[in-house]
């Protein structure tokens, strides 16, 4: 992987965090609880948060410390194809901008993690720090949406800890409701998920098959449901 895409994110990231904790901090009372539960962890991690904004993947990096030995922050993103027809958001997402941020591509539709996850099992086993979505997409009515079983997958290939990150007060978050200082964000660390704890507490829901990711998947969804207050999970078919 080129390295001017390992280093940028660290460069970009330190730029930008003094403005946008800043930013953060007076005009959406940005709050970080639960840091204290990233003191005892000694390797890279796979942070893995709810959806409900754009704003969504700033918040982490901007809520960990400057000095902090998990930044930068690496992302799972779709390829740039599938903004082609999503205004602005072509511009940016999926390319190269993206890439320089810390974003990488998931190839969907290949039914192989493995191929599918190529760029993000290569960072995590370079020592790198993952932020993930389990949902795969912004929630478009505020509940939590089911989860897909890649997040599962990576922390099982990689052998690392899932540290699960509650959002609350960023869904359906107006320029107005910003600039007027109307809303609280909360970003919550929870305690870290060991892949002993997911195998243990879905084998006792489930036979464990081929579809254990998902099911792992969801059980830090709903830790991270409990952590917003949101137990009110999606009803739609699981993704």
């Amino acid at each position: 992987m080129n390295s001017i895409y390992h280093l940028s994110p660290l460069i970009l990231q330190k730029i930008i965090w003094i403005p946008t904790r800043l930013i953060l901090k007076f005009f959406v009372h940005l709050e970080i609880r639960g840091i204290e539960n990233l003191y005892q962890i000694h390797q890279n991690v796979i942070f893995a948060s709810n959806h409900s904004s754009e704003l969504d993947p700033i918040l982490l990096p901007a809520s960990l410390p400057f000095w902090s030995r998990f930044s930068p922050i690496f992302y799972t993103s779709r390829l740039q194809s599938f903004y082609k027809n999503s205004g602005w958001k072509q511009i940016i997402y999926g390319g190269t901008l993206f890439k320089l941020w810390g974003a990488h591509p998931a190839y969907s539709g290949l039914k192989d993690y493995e191929k599918s996850l190529m760029n993000h099992i290569c960072l995590l086993s370079e020592g790198k720090n993952l932020f993930i979505f389990p949902e795969g997409r912004i929630t478009r009515d505020g509940a939590i949406q089911h989860a897909h079983g890649g997040m599962a997958y990576l922390a099982e290939r990689c052998k690392l800890s899932i540290v699960p990150i509650g959002i609350s007060g960023a869904y359906k978050l107006s320029m107005r409701d910003f600039l007027m200082r109307r809303r609280k964000i909360i970003l919550t660390f929870g305690k870290p998920i060991e892949q002993s704890e997911l195998r243990r507490e879905v084998a006792q829901k489930t036979t464990l098959g081929e579809h254990v990711y998902k099911e792992e998947g969801e059980y830090v969804l709903g830790k991270i449901g409990e952590m917003v207050g949101n137990k009110n999970r999606a009803t739609s078919g699981k993704m």
